[in-house]
């Protein structure tokens, strides 16, 4: 059989098609080809970028957070934006990412859905994050007393049944759920199913292909989590 040849017409607009595609994620990006980034201070290793999450929290906890004059980097954040972390947060309003580590805007790329679990949307975001924009660190943010967890709870227990779409929330977190409730656990179920459901989505970040796996596997990607207590606003890395 002859193997068929790619026309060189047909070849250029490929070729085109493709170029188009790069130069659309460099333009998304706004920093893929700038001679320097933005926020300079925000080019880090995984490494260094979670000990910076690590010493705002402290911060944070301890009531020394930094004066924050935004009009200083307005002017650059025009321009594009690379931010140091990105983070999977519940959508709580007790929770807040920027505030809890002490940052400012250009520094976090969040992504928040009640749950703090990965769906479709949040992990194009999150690629998107580390691909055209070159964090990193992913952090997967849940905390205590979530309501979207103790739902959850309330469904498996009791059968509880919810309106609208709320209860594709419970149905995406009854994994983790169920997982808790197989296991002997210290506390209420709620407080487990916590833990399991952050670390069921470090676990999807990491192993999710084709982004995150391949920049996981170069050491260019951490993906963490991290439990945020409402009591003390101290954040405790659980994976």
């Amino acid at each position: 059989m002859t193997k068929a040849v790619v026309p060189p017409s047909r070849r250029a607009v490929l070729g085109a098609m493709g170029a188009f595609s790069l130069l659309g994620l460099s333009a998304m990006s706004g920093i893929s080809h700038a001679k320097s980034p933005p926020k300079p201070a925000n080019v880090l290793s995984p490494d260094q970028a979670i000990q910076r999450l690590l010493e705002g929290n402290k911060r944070y906890t301890s009531g020394k957070t930094e004066v924050r004059k935004f009009s200083v980097t307005r002017a650059a954040l025009v321009g594009g934006q690379n931010p140091y972390a990105c983070v999977l947060s519940c959508a709580d309003s007790r929770v807040s990412p920027e505030l809890c580590f002490d940052e400012e805007r250009g520094d976090l790329f969040v992504t928040r859905v009640a749950g703090n679990y990965v769906t479709p949307d949040i992990l194009a975001s999150l690629e998107y994050g580390v691909a055209a924009l070159h964090s990193p660190v992913i952090l997967v943010l849940g905390h205590t007393s979530c309501g979207a967890v103790s739902a959850t709870v309330n469904a498996l227990e009791k059968q509880a049944e919810f309106p609208g779409h709320i209860q594709s929330i419970v149905t995406a977190l009854m994994p983790a759920v169920r997982a808790a409730a197989a296991e002997p656990h210290e506390g209420s179920l709620a407080q487990a199913a916590t833990i399991v459901n952050i670390k069921q989505n470090v676990q999807r970040l990491q192993e999710a292909t084709p982004v995150l796996s391949k920049a996981v596997q170069a050491q260019k990607l951490k993906v963490l989590g991290g439990l945020y207590h409402l009591e003390t606003g101290r954040v405790e890395i659980v994976a």
